[in-house]
């Protein structure tokens, strides 16, 4: 039985998206960031589809802990760090490496007897103000973490750019020249770049990249598409026709009336809604492809179906497919028309989508 709603991942483009890091990044470590069950397209898939990197990072635990138990031996960084004194077992456990951002955790690490067990990164707040020493602090922090017995090989640096994404803020440069100059004097390896950084920020470039939205083939830039980068989506989200129907004039489409039929048209439901991820805030007009074409959605969309105008397409019918986002209709321009961003709806696709993977 054909599935209503499916994506279709193809982790052949996870492949040519690492070349575009490798092209703006030479001569750079890479660290995949694969959190978020990658990005929603399946943590383990992902990771397997990354031949050759350097590392994967990952936001908490357990995420690392599924890809140790997977049989991932690569170098994987979780960027939360550990929470307490049992979590830290977790990652002696599985071979994982801490952000450390905080004094808690430093207190945490002085009690610990342990010798050379853990590998750590020491993260500086550079303007971000979510996890991080301070740069005041920064000092003072490597100091009593290089002389904890459990940290194993050299203490290695990072921070993370809060506005990277626009290329005409200068947030940038002075967060990137604050922990320059905050870590000057100090040996270890540095990463300061993620996407936008690797794509548009040269001073950026360090020891480690982190490229996290651009493996998924997503622009991290909010007036470009990644197809404008060069890069392939991942991920396309398709469905298909289950109804069609005449509106006639003055007619209301969907809950609460929202959308009225100015003139007769052609109507078609299509069997896909909020339930399995698609944008419960995508407004009137937002394009969805019928066919190939494009035609605009209409009223407000439910949990299980959208509906679509199909005045442009009237040889419609049920079982005709229809595409939500792919590499044709840019998922950045199906964000915009929801006001979010494309990271939440690839993460958002729900557990009764189907998956279906191909390789080109």
């Amino acid at each position: 039985m054909n599935p209503a709603a499916y994506a279709v991942l193809n982790t052949e483009a996870v492949k040519h998206n690492m070349s575009i890091v490798r092209r703006h990044a030479p001569d750079a470590k890479i660290m995949a960031v694969i959190k978020a069950n990658g990005y929603g397209h399946g943590l383990l898939r992902i990771a397997a589809a990354l031949t050759g990197v350097d590392a994967f990072a990952v936001a908490r635990a357990d995420e690392g802990i599924r890809l140790r138990k997977a049989g991932f031996a690569q170098p994987i960084t979780v960027l939360e760090g550990f929470r307490n004194s049992e979590e830290l077992d977790a990652f002696l456990q599985q071979g994982l490496d801490t952000v450390v951002h905080s004094f808690q955790q430093l207190e945490i690490l002085e009690t610990r007897p342990e010798s050379a067990k853990l590998g750590a990164w020491l993260k500086i707040d550079t303007g971000m103000n979510r996890l991080g020493f301070r740069p005041a602090d920064a000092a003072g922090a490597c100091q009593r973490l290089r002389q904890c017995r459990i940290i194993a090989g050299p203490i290695r640096f990072m921070t993370h750019l809060a506005n990277a994404d626009d290329k005409n803020d200068g947030k940038t440069v002075q967060q990137i020249a604050l922990f320059n100059d905050t870590l000057a004097g100090h040996a270890g390896e540095r990463s300061i770049a993620n996407s936008a950084g690797v794509l548009a920020w040269q001073e950026a470039l360090s020891d480690w990249v982190r490229p996290g939205v651009m493996i998924y083939g997503i622009s991290p830039f909010p007036e470009l598409t990644g197809k404008e980068l060069g890069l392939h989506p991942v991920m396309g989200l398709y469905s298909q026709l289950i109804a069609v129907k005449p509106v006639y004039k003055g007619e209301t489409v969907g809950y609460s009336g929202t959308w009225r039929c100015a003139e007769s048209t052609l109507l078609g439901v299509i069997a896909i809604g909020y339930g399995d991820g698609y944008p419960r805030y995508a407004r009137a007009g937002t394009p969805v492809l019928v066919n190939g074409r494009r035609v605009p959605l209409i009223g407000r969309v439910s949990m299980d179906m959208i509906t679509v105008d199909l005045a442009s397409e009237p040889g419609a019918k049920p079982g005709d497919p229809v595409t939500l986002w792919n590499d044709d209709l840019p998922v950045e321009e199906i964000a915009q028309c929801a006001d979010t961003i494309p990271y939440t709806l690839v993460c958002g696709i729900t557990q009764r989508v189907q998956i279906i993977e191909r390789e080109n």
